[in-house]
């Protein structure tokens, strides 16, 4: 049946000064109650943009955040712990920076090319004087990391210094140069593929976006492509995504970029915001139904009409229906050929649930920050941060993800929550049904342990004696 109007929800829109809006009133199409906007003013605004979202008592936030303002928004998602933040800080970690998604990658053993982060600029000429060529140089950070005004290709150590000393990006951040067939955006919705296209450079051209003069087609995307695409998401526990992947001419697939941050046409917009509906409502509006390459049908037609096209829907697959016949179109994918409609058991649209851990905490991760370029007392020459307080992205990078805490185990959560008071085994099981895991777990009880008290049996009382339990084994 899924929740009532009073059980919903509060929804709000996440909205900040001089930011393009990717989601309105119209993509949450027959939401039955008010949703609410709050608009972030940037500068000193966080205090405010906090207390107004309280003053509303909005229960889910929903928007992307860019990545000037990621680090502001983690802080404010941690005073509001009884916000869900949609998509989550965390799931937003590869929003803020190319740096970002390659320790995202590098944590979950994703295939990228191999690339190099460097912070002490000295020990980046050292590396470039001596490293093989041709490179990719890209800015990692900063607003405008779009359409592939700041990748660079260089074929020498002389063009690498040169960029570098004209650009002045910080941290030096490249990779190795893969030769590519093309590369493909997909995007995702719970994890279920909704759009994929090839995006292909000019004769004698290496870039690929569109904006730049290159080509896009829907036709054919590979089934390792769309099964990288998946991974990818599920990683990064998406509600939507949307990955970059390059399809090397060593057959090879490999991540160039993935975020929650891109442009999207509006009827994907609107299935996005009807997944959101469902997921929300337990259930009551309809979960849509998105077949598997419905894109090489629509991108048939002409783009300005894909840009205008609105709240498209389609029927599941049915035998007895009229249009049968084309429940029978089989399609070659990898290695067999197979129906389309099977494809969609095999890709199907999961529900994303909250999570309350922080997988990527500030204090850990927030490089720009920690170890940005800060200019001498004495001179304008900048100081470079030490080699030793970085770590060192060319050894094993499947090292990166070993920075994070020791983690407490089920039976040290279980004896923990069975000293308190009140609290049994059958209890315990409880809390870690309804929120999924340890670390979710966890996670409510490092932000608000009130969060409890939606686990049946869980009063406030009984909450209250949790925190000063847990606050206690913290010192």
């Amino acid at each position: 049946m899924g929740l009532s109007n009073k059980q919903l929800p509060k929804l709000g829109f996440l909205y900040l000064d001089y930011v393009l809006r990717f989601f309105d009133h119209s993509n949450f199409k027959g939401w039955p109650n008010k949703i609410e906007t709050v608009t972030y003013h940037w500068k000193n605004d966080k205090d405010r943009f906090i207390k107004e979202v309280k003053r509303k008592k909005i229960d889910v936030l929903i928007g992307n955040i860019p990545a000037t303002a990621y680090e502001t928004f983690r802080e404010i998602a941690r005073a509001l712990p009884h916000v869900r933040f949609i998509p989550s800080l965390d799931t937003q970690f590869s929003n803020k920076s190319k740096e970002n998604v390659t320790r995202f990658a590098w944590k979950y053993d994703l295939p990228i090319p191999k690339t190099y982060i460097y912070y002490n600029h000295d020990n980046a000429d050292k590396f470039l004087k001596k490293c093989k060529y041709p490179k990719i140089i890209k800015k990692s950070y900063g607003p405008s990391n779009y359409g592939g005004y700041f990748v660079h290709k260089v074929d020498s150590y002389k063009e690498a210094r040169e960029l570098f000393d004209e650009k002045k990006y910080h941290p030096q951040y490249f990779q190795d140069f893969v030769p590519m067939e093309a590369d493909i955006r997909v995007m995702l919705i719970g994890h279920k593929p909704v759009c994929a296209f090839w995006r292909r450079a000019p004769e004698g051209e290496w870039l690929t976006n569109t904006s730049q003069g290159g080509s896009m087609d829907y036709n054919d995307v590979p089934k390792s492509v769309l099964d990288l695409a998946v991974r990818v998401s599920k990683a990064a526990k998406a509600e939507y995504w949307a990955c970059d992947v390059a399809y090397g001419k060593d057959g090879k697939v490999r991540i160039l970029e993935c975020a929650t941050a891109f442009a999207a046409f509006p009827y994907i917009r609107d299935w996005i915001g009807q997944y959101l509906m469902w997921s929300l409502s337990e259930g009551r509006f309809k979960k849509p139904h998105v077949p598997m390459f419905n894109w090489e049908e629509l991108g048939k037609l002409d783009s300005s009409i894909l840009r205008t096209m609105r709240h498209i829907t389609f029927g599941e697959y049915n035998s007895s229906y009229d249009g049968a016949y084309f429940g029978k179109k089989r399609k070659l994918f990898g290695e067999n050929e197979v129906y389309l409609h099977v494809l969609d058991s095999e890709y199907k649209m999961y529900d994303v649930k909250r999570r309350w851990s922080e997988e990527w905490p500030s204090e850990i991760y927030n490089y720009q920050d920690k170890l940005a370029l800060k200019p001498s007392a004495k001179s304008s020459k900048q100081i470079i941060p030490d080699s030793k307080d970085i770590p060192h992205p060319t050894q094993d990078e499947s090292n990166e993800s070993q920075t994070q805490d020791a983690k407490i185990t089920q039976e040290e959560l279980s004896d923990f929550l069975t000293s308190v008071d009140g609290i049994g085994s059958k209890k315990v099981n409880k809390i870690l049904k309804h929120f999924g895991d340890i670390d979710e777990v966890v996670g409510v009880l490092h932000q608000n342990t009130s969060i409890l008290t939606e686990v049946k049996g869980i009063t406030k009382k009984l909450a209250a004696k949790v925190e000063k339990a847990w606050k206690k084994l913290l010192k």
